[in-house]
């Protein structure tokens, strides 16, 4: 019988030592995308882009038509200055490509760090939301198949961009 009892103790002490994990997933792609601050940013980032275009194409436009007027002028031209004009037309093009090259690196590069920060800031959010709300774990799921599976319960995602984006009606703990 006190053989019994100690066997008691100690499974009671072994499983009162186990701690409850707490583990959840979240679907990355989906944060990410729905998070309020990237929207925000892809819209005004888009008037970046719509301006540039706007730009580039009006550049282009401007050269398609002096090399037009070159054309119609080089019937009448000696051969020397023709291809005087041709050379500094075609000079001309190339730094205006050179330009817009460099513009549209400087444009995606900004895009890029900003995406990059609004990562970050997802990450951390969500590592101090699982540190308020009891997780052991919040795992990633995404394309590269991190979690393969995960049921329904324990996905999390939407609970994380209600609290992300500011909504504070998602305050049910799970």
């Amino acid at each position: 019988m006190k053989k019994l009892i100690a066997v008691c103790i100690i499974a009671l002490t072994f499983s009162s030592c186990q701690e409850q994990q707490k583990i959840a997933f979240v679907d990355n792609n989906k944060v990410v995308n729905d998070y309020q601050k990237k929207k925000d940013f892809e819209e005004k980032f888009k008037i970046k882009i719509d301006n540039f275009n706007k730009k580039a194409d009006s550049m282009q436009q401007a050269i398609q038509v002096e090399a037009q007027l070159f054309q119609s002028r080089a019937a009448k031209m000696s051969q020397s200055k023709a291809e005087e004009e041709y050379n500094a037309l075609v000079q001309k093009k190339q730094m205006q490509d050179y330009q817009l090259g460099n513009e549209e690196k400087v444009l995606q590069a900004e895009g890029q760090k900003e995406i990059d920060t609004l990562v970050k800031q997802v990450k951390a959010f969500i590592k101090d939301y699982g540190k308020q709300k009891g997780y052991t774990f919040i795992l990633g799921s995404n394309e590269a198949g991190s979690v393969l599976y995960g049921a329904d319960a324990q996905d999390i995602t939407e609970e994380v961009l209600k609290a992300l984006n500011g909504d504070n009606s998602s305050s049910e703990n799970k």
